[in-house]
């Protein structure tokens, strides 16, 4: 899920995946992993920051309907 709530800001900024693990120094396909395992705390906030939104924001559980 975290995965691909940041796949989904990615988007919205118009910045694939690759482009922003490369830009944060991450091996590819790095944040892919984050579907099944959860990144450090350091490693979280250079995502958010690089996204512009919090950590919390990253980590909410959208709402399902």
């Amino acid at each position: 899920m975290l995965y691909e709530k940041i796949k989904k800001l990615a988007l919205q900024k118009d910045v694939s995946i690759n482009k922003m693990e490369k830009d944060l120094g991450f091996s590819s396909s790095y944040i892919s992993k984050w579907n099944k395992s959860m990144p450090s705390a350091e490693k979280l906030l250079k995502v958010s920051n690089y996204l512009n939104v919090s950590i919390e924001m990253l980590l909410e559980k959208e709402n399902q309907e």
